[in-house]
Parts: C-alpha cells; sequence; structure tokens
C-alpha cells in the first residue's frame, strides 16, 4: 500500500461562549484543520491539527513530496522523514506529524480490520472518565448567554455541566483574574460538590511566591493535582518543595528531554499526555510507558480538539495502565463536529471508546463544507489576544488581571 495524496482542510467549530484563559481567549470558535491521506488500495485515513488555517494548509501541502509513495504501515520511518531531529530542527514539524500518525494508524486500521487500540496493545477499558474543564466565559455574542464571571455563575455552570455528562471530577481554567477572587471561586466551586474532586491550572500565569500562597489554601481540598500555576521546570520545583499537592503540566514537559530532566531532577508528579503537542499516539504511549516505570501519574490533555482528535485521546486512554485521572476535554463547549452521527456522547461522564476499524470515526462531507466555508468567512483569531481587552497582553508572572466585576 502507498499514499498517493494528502489533503488539509481548514475549518472553524462554533462554542457555546467564548473562553478566556490567562494568555487571551478562544473567541468564540476553534480553528481545526482537518488531514486526509488517500492511498492506492481506496482507503482514506483521517487526521486532525489545532489551528494554522492557510498557513497550515500549505504546511500539508509541502509534506507530500516526503511521504506521497510512502507505505502508510512504516510509521517509524515517516517519523524520521519528518520529524529527524536534526533535519526539522529550525521546521518543528511534530504537530503535522501527529495529525499524519492519526491518519496511518486509521489506514491500518481500517485495512486491518480492528480499532486502533488493537494496533497499540488492546484496550484496557471500554470507556474514559472526562473532567468537566470549567472556564471562564464571555457571554455568547448572538445570544448574551452563557457567561461565566462570578461565583455564582461558575457553580451554576459545573452543576450543569455535571447534571447533564455526569462529570465528578472539574478542572478549572484560569490565570484570568486576580488569584485572590480566583481562590474565592475555587474554594466555593469545592465546597458546593463536596464529593467531587478538583483541579486548578492557571496556565503559569501565577509568581512562584503566588503558587507557593495559592497551593497552601487550598491543600485541604480534594485535589487531583495543581496544574502549571508557574511557568518552568525550576519554578514548578520550588513550588512542589512547598506544598503538599501533585504538581502536574503540558507545558513544561512535553517531549522526551523534558521529562528525562523531569525524572533526574523533579519538578511535576504528573504528565499531561497530549497525542498532538507529543507528536501522535505512539509517542504518547511511549511517555506513559517511561511514566510508568519511575512511577509519575499520566493523565490526557486536550487542545481543543474535534471528533477525530477526540477519538485518539480515547484509543490512547484505552491503553495505558497508568491512566489514573480523568482526562481533559474542551468537548462539551463545541455546538457541533465533522464526524458521522455528530458529537459523541458521554455517559456518566465517561465516554465509550470506538469499536470501528481504525479510529472508528467518518468524516460527515457537509458538516466539513458547512464549517469550512465558515472558516473562509470568519478567518482566524489570535489566541493570545483577548476580544474584551484590545490593548492587553499577558505577561509571566501576569500582573495584570482582568476585572471580575
Amino acid at each position: 500500500m502507498k499514499i498517493v495524496d494528502i489533503k488539509a482542510t481548514t475549518v472553524t467549530m462554533p462554542l457555546e461562549a467564548p473562553l478566556r484563559h490567562s494568555n487571551g481567549a478562544h473567541w468564540g470558535r476553534f480553528v481545526r484543520t482537518i488531514i486526509e491521506v488517500e492511498t492506492d488500495e481506496g482507503i482514506v485515513g483521517l487526521g486532525e491539527m489545532g489551528g494554522g488555517g492557510e498557513s497550515a494548509e500549505l504546511a500539508f501541502q509541502s509534506l507530500k513530496n516526503y511521504l506521497v509513495g510512502h507505505d502508510p504501515f512504516d510509521l517509524e520511518a515517516m517519523r524520521f522523514k519528518i520529524c529527524n531531529p536534526t533535519a526539522s530542527l529550525y521546521n518543528n514539524r511534530t504537530q503535522l506529524h501527529a495529525a499524519l500518525e492519526f491518519a496511518c494508524l486509521d489506514i491500518i486500521g481500517k485495512k486491518l480490520g480492528v480499532p486502533v487500540y488493537q494496533l497499540l496493545g488492546g484496550k484496557l477499558r471500554d470507556d474514559v472518565p472526562f473532567a468537566s474543564y470549567l472556564f471562564y466565559r464571555y457571554p455568547n455574542e448572538k445570544t448574551g448567554a452563557g457567561e461565566v464571571r462570578t461565583i455564582d455563575q461558575l457553580i451554576e455552570h459545573a452543576k450543569d455541566l455535571k447534571e447533564r455528562y455526569g462529570f465528578t471530577s472539574h478542572k478549572l481554567k484560569s490565570g484570568v483574574f486576580n488569584p485572590k477572587y480566583e481562590l474565592e471561586c475555587y474554594l466555593a466551586l469545592a465546597n458546593a460538590f463536596p464529593n467531587d474532586s478538583y483541579r486548578y491550572d492557571p496556565n503559569g500565569a501565577l509568581s512562584v511566591e503566588e503558587s507557593i500562597h495559592f497551593g497552601h489554601a487550598i491543600e485541604g481540598i480534594n485535589n487531583d493535582f495543581f496544574e502549571d500555576p508557574t511557568w518552568g521546570l525550576n519554578g514548578m520545583r520550588r513550588v512542589r518543595e512547598n506544598v503538599r499537592i501533585p504538581m502536574a503540566t503540558n507545558t513544561v514537559v512535553v517531549n522526551f528531554e523534558q521529562l528525562s530532566a523531569n525524572i533526574l531532577n523533579p519538578a511535576v508528579d504528573v504528565i499531561l499526555l497530549d497525542t498532538t503537542f507529543w507528536g501522535g499516539i505512539r509517542p504518547c504511549i511511549k511517555a506513559a510507558g517511561i511514566c510508568e516505570t519511575f512511577q509519575l501519574g499520566v493523565a490526557v490533555h486536550s487542545s481543543g480538539e474535534l471528533g477525530i482528535q477526540l477519538a485518539t485521546m480515547l484509543h490512547l486512554g484505552a491503553v495505558i495502565p497508568n491512566l489514573t485521572f480523568s482526562a481533559d476535554a474542551h468537548y462539551h463547549h463545541l455546538v457541533d463536529d465533522v464526524i458521522v452521527g455528530g458529537k459523541m456522547e458521554y455517559c456518566g461522564g465517561k465516554i465509550r471508546v470506538p469499536d470501528q476499524p481504525g479510529l472508528g470515526v467518518t468524516l460527515d462531507r457537509d458538516k466539513l463544507n458547512q464549517y469550512a466555508e465558515l472558516y473562509l468567512q470568519l478567518g482566524g483569531y489570535p489566541y493570545d489576544r483577548d476580544p474584551g481587552r484590545p490593548d492587553w497582553y499577558a505577561l509571566v508572572p501576569n500582573s495584570n488581571w482582568a476585572d471580575h466585576r
């Protein structure tokens, strides 16, 4: 079997409401690039990458001369063709490779008639649990609904998600407002649902000293972990030495060199593996094996997935034995999806691992075209800008907080 073509289509997917974070916002939508890898046997594999737009489409086009004629079963050869560490030193292609790896695994599974998890060692669980992933949100531009700014709004939002989807763990994406106010929010949230577990993630916006103070204040909560309160391995290490909560990251351990540095001089206890950031499902499994050896916790990170990448997260979650935490997903913030059947369903806070051959999802051509056209109408948006504060730029550590009043 040989690859004969690679197609990339950028879509934009509306959200219930704009999501705020420490560096800016998602402006009421996600931008994703859908990949189709075609073979000479007529099998088409699906992949997905965050953002990019026209530049991502051109980047995938530029890789065709690497991969047309390549056997999709030769995954290691593809890795070195695209991500040779010296050849790609000034042109990092990790996330491009991830989308192509997804598609090749999809092809292999379809060719053999087995789901991807069978290619990865077989599933250990039939469904994967997820956290609620709470954001401070601007109101929907058209309806005015969906704002999350006050403590009451946050608790009501968490209650709604819990009732609709069955979540029993909650992640608060933060670093938007003054830490004193966000501490009030986090404590109130934990008090509202005392039997659930929690995680706080300001995306590295706090200073080391603020992080230690915040960590001390939340030690009595049923925390899963304290995620990226400050920036850098050394900063995280200083916080870890002074708080009694497991430290987690998806920002400062995102490759094998950083993982080895963390093992030699621990700064983080839980690694959030991302099938895009790490370059594919298989690198995540390799990293999970290293974490298993050194008894580091693992969880699954979300980078704003539609159904194709969500399927990769589910297959990953199905096969790694040391997945002791619920996964993250932005998925419940989406209003739609580009896969046949629409959005996957949560049941009891979990999503079932697809059992069909390959990734187990199929493109809905009408939806793909609809949201590709919407992207052409709206274009991209700057992830690191805040539409409500047009002159503001984030600092690290931040000291210029949004007004919550």
